[in-house]
């Protein structure tokens, strides 16, 4: 249903303004004059578009996530409270919404399994297929345990990759802008000296000076 914008004017005189659902402006005129708000001005309220890029959830997210859900189950509550209480506390909106949906799902006669594949992006082949056999062998709590000691290890390991690759990324930048300077700023020095002698230079010298020309031209 559409959202308006809308600014108008009370009994007393109060200019007051706000958002209002409604399925036209007609029908927004005659709810807020049911509240005896008098209309003057309506805008209807562009529709926000929100680019996601990947699944909008961190694996990190679904690790916490699983390992809760497989506290909660082993405490013996309701596989719907569950999923209610976890959706409620995410502080991700995206999450947040995808976990609602398997709770509705799952309440509506889905299995948990059926309910986490419509959401492949988040919930992969691999968690699917074993809490399906969680559900099938009535030992939920025990595979989500599991896959959250799976996880909780694969999110250490991306971290510390990653961590390794970020000193060699600043250590190579580093060398291309220390190199980038010489080249630009320090070779066209010794080359006017050279220059002035009129020695003649060896090759590989005349190979970085002949470098550090091209970049003075191209940059």
């Amino acid at each position: 249903m559409p959202v308006f914008e809308y600014t108008g004017r009370t009994a007393t005189g109060q200019t007051v303004s706000g958002t209002l659902e409604a399925k036209n402006k007609d029908e927004l005129i005659r709810l807020l004059r049911k509240q005896r708000v008098i209309v003057t001005k309506i805008k209807k309220k562009p529709k926000q578009i929100n680019i996601v890029i990947g699944s909008g959830v961190k694996p990190v997210e679904v690790s916490r996530f699983t390992r809760q859900f497989a506290v909660m189950i082993e405490a013996g509550l309701p596989l719907v409270q569950c999923l209610d209480i976890l959706a409620s506390q995410s502080t991700n909106k995206i999450f947040a919404k995808t976990l609602a949906d398997i709770r509705d799902s799952v309440s509506s006669g889905s299995t948990l399994a059926q309910a986490m594949a419509k959401h492949k992006k988040i919930f992969d082949e691999l968690y699917v297929n074993m809490v399906e056999a969680g559900e099938i062998g009535g030992a939920l709590e025990v595979i989500l345990k599991r896959l959250a000691d799976y996880r909780e290890k694969a999110d250490s390991i991306r971290r510390k990759v990653k961590g390794a690759l970020t000193y060699p990324a600043i250590v190579g930048t580093m060398m291309v802008l220390i190199a980038w300077v010489m080249l630009t700023f320090i070779v066209p020095i010794f080359a006017g000296m050279f220059e002035s002698l009129g020695a003649e230079l060896p090759k590989p010298t005349q190979i970085v000076i002949n470098i550090s020309n091209w970049l003075k031209r191209n940059m």
